[in-house]
């Protein structure tokens, strides 16, 4: 039949492929309470700061934005030129 040794390979292996599935102890019950903050996705800006309005640039504006940073030109001169149409 089969040996003692191969038996206790055997319920050693599943003793451990079993433990490896078995719930932490997190999940248990504890008398120790935790407390969770959750971060909100979509929240909204603080009352206080500014809201911050994007250049919504196209390709070949952002191509001019990135040749004058290049050429070391001044940022808002920049955007006036870029977004009035000018060159």
């Amino acid at each position: 039949m089969l040996s003692l040794r191969f038996l206790f390979v055997v319920l050693a292996v599943l003793v451990a492929m079993t433990s490896a599935f078995a719930p932490s102890a997190s999940f248990g019950l504890s008398t120790k309470t935790t407390t969770t903050t959750r971060t909100q996705l979509m929240a909204e800006p603080k009352k206080d700061e500014p809201e911050e309005d994007g250049l919504d640039l196209n390709l070949e504006e952002m191509f001019e934005m990135f040749d004058a940073a290049d050429k070391g030109k001044k940022f808002d001169d920049t955007v006036k030129d870029v977004k009035g149409g000018k060159k």
